[in-house]
């Protein structure tokens, strides 16, 4: 499973064209936002490939980045960010 860097931005609190643009500052991204050393963070980034047909240009194959279940907690140490803890959820089965 992965998750877009749309979905990455809100849960880190900003934008996506924010977090891709730390991504890039960082040298996580290249110009395409695409993963800047595939090799390196295969554990992390992923790239998606989709097709669809295009009624002039014929055939597209965009790509795009996303990141695996282990990547969000990673890329908000990589850039920086602190992410706040989930709030305390109180057990049931405490009694007064």
């Amino acid at each position: 499973m992965s998750l877009s860097l749309k979905h990455a931005a809100e849960r880190l609190g900003m934008g996506h064209r924010k977090l891709m643009q730390l991504m890039r500052e960082k040298g996580l991204l290249d110009i395409h936002n695409l993963p800047a050393n595939p090799e390196a963070t295969k554990e992390f980034l992923v790239t998606r490939e989709s097709r669809w047909c295009h009624p002039k240009a014929g055939m597209q194959y965009p790509r795009t980045t996303r990141l695996t279940d282990i990547g969000l907690p990673w890329l908000a140490k990589q850039l920086g960010i602190e992410r706040p803890a989930p709030p305390a959820v109180a057990d049931p089965r405490e009694v007064a």
